[in-house]
């Protein structure tokens, strides 16, 4: 007697650590992007510096509107605790233990398991992984950084078991880096699917996609984005003070009177006082939205006429998706003195202070598709020449070709050297003076942090 074994249960573990990630994972669970399944869990994590000062995704305004998608919400804080997520990874000679352990704990017995995951590269998106082996990896891209190489190498059994990678279409027409050296099919979450996930978010009420009257029948306030650059030790907090105070005179000079600030959650309440005092002195108002609400919500919610950043993902999404005016500011000296040139911030960078018109400055036109498809290939090269030394024929072709003059800030002389690049010092031919010269560069290179 044939006995048909049951069909095994197909198990969903979708991992987030922001609102705007859930954010992304809904869209595409609600675009199709994911075949049926038995289960869904959404996997939420703090990874702040201090978490248990930090509100948890879980707990945020508008997340209820988003569970409904997820038959449970776990806590991987809650899993591993008293360890911070960012910093604990399973010794090799623990690991079956701890995979037994995961299993049992989230009851997934035998089940067949699909993992979506941000930031693949680092804890704890790659611990989740190495916990859950046979399980194969979506992985779903946070940002601007999907454009830019994989930071780190990864371990083979984990980078060979990734799909595909889904990403909001941000920059239309530009192929991410990301994970390529693996073969992961880059794949877009339909924009109409986001933006509908934001206005769920926002609530009834909000404006539509390039509404940017107010309530009032006025024009909408000038939205400043703090970033927070300090914690990351991209700038100091006095020069990132002195950046958001160039955010509101600027503003000002472009002729808005009503200003909102978005302060970072962990940034200085300094600050906040510091731009509403200069705000004043310039007959301008500024208030403060220090709610932990996405830009994306404040978009229809405050209608703003003009988004003012630094490098924001928001200041992407504010003119590809909802139509609205987009100022930078600071992007050349943040490219001058970012360290080291791998720095995983550098291709937003590049974006931004590519497509983005300048607060202070007469804007400049916007690189054409196949010239930021180039440049951003040459950079990707140059941050990472071993994971993807593919794309040097690309980086050559940039930077001996008429744009290299007018793109030469995002490269360093030294880099290019390196790498015997165009635009690099040139390196003597003999072999015994090349090692004189390589161990030269090295020596300078440590010396100077690493650039």
């Amino acid at each position: 007697m044939n006995r048909t074994a049951p069909a095994r249960r197909t198990t969903q573990i979708f991992y987030a650590s922001t609102l705007y990630g859930a954010a992304t994972v809904a869209a595409a669970v609600d675009s199709g992007r994911f075949g049926p399944a038995d289960r869904r869990i959404l996997l939420v994590s703090t990874n702040s510096a201090v978490p248990e000062t930090t509100t948890p995704l879980d707990r945020m305004p508008g997340f209820e509107r988003l569970r409904g998608r997820f038959d449970e919400v776990l806590d991987w804080n809650a899993v591993i605790e008293p360890l911070h997520p960012g910093g604990w990874t399973p010794r090799a000679d623990d690991l079956p233990l701890l995979q037994r352990h995961l299993r049992r704990l989230w009851r997934l017995g035998d089940d067949r398991l699909e993992l979506v995951v941000e930031s693949l590269q680092v804890a704890p998106a790659l611990t989740i992984a190495q916990l859950l082996p046979e399980a194969s990896i979506d992985v779903y891209a946070d940002g601007l950084m999907s454009y830019g190489p994989t930071r780190n190498k990864i371990d083979p059994l984990v980078g060979e078991r990734v799909r595909r990678l889904l990403h909001l279409d941000l920059v239309p027409g530009l192929a991410p880096l990301l994970l390529a050296e693996f073969g992961a099919v880059a794949e877009t979450v339909p924009t109409e699917a986001f933006t509908k996930v934001i206005e769920e978010l926002a609530g009834p009420g909000a404006a539509g996609p390039g509404d940017t009257e107010g309530p009032d029948g006025s024009d909408g306030p000038a939205l400043l984005l703090g970033q927070y650059l300090a914690a990351l030790s991209l700038l100091t907090p006095e020069e990132e003070g002195e950046l958001h105070l160039r955010m509101v005179r600027g503003a000002v000079a472009r002729g808005h009177r009503r200003l909102v600030f978005k302060p970072h959650p962990t940034a200085p309440d300094a600050w906040t006082k510091a731009l509403a005092e200069e705000a004043a002195a310039l007959g301008a108002e500024l208030t403060v939205e220090d709610r932990p609400l996405l830009a994306e919500v404040l978009y229809l919610r405050l209608r703003p006429a003009l988004v003012v950043g630094c490098f924001s993902t928001a200041l992407l999404t504010a003119s590809v998706f909802y139509g609205i005016g987009t100022a930078k500011v600071g992007t050349r000296p943040l490219l001058a003195r970012l360290s080291p040139y791998q720095n995983s911030n550098r291709v937003p960078l590049v974006l931004v202070d590519s497509l983005v018109p300048d607060l202070e400055e007469p804007a400049g036109p916007a690189l054409a598709l196949p010239e930021l498809t180039g440049l951003v290939a040459a950079v990707g090269f140059a941050m990472q020449p071993r994971i993807r030394p593919d794309l040097r024929e690309a980086a050559v072709r940039h930077l001996s070709g008429p744009l290299a003059a007018g793109t030469r800030h995002h490269f360093t002389r030294r880099r290019l050297t390196s790498l015997g690049l165009p635009g690099g010092l040139p390196v003597p031919r003999h072999p015994g003076l090349r090692r004189l010269a390589r161990r030269a560069l090295r020596l300078k290179r440590r010396a100077l942090g690493g650039r």
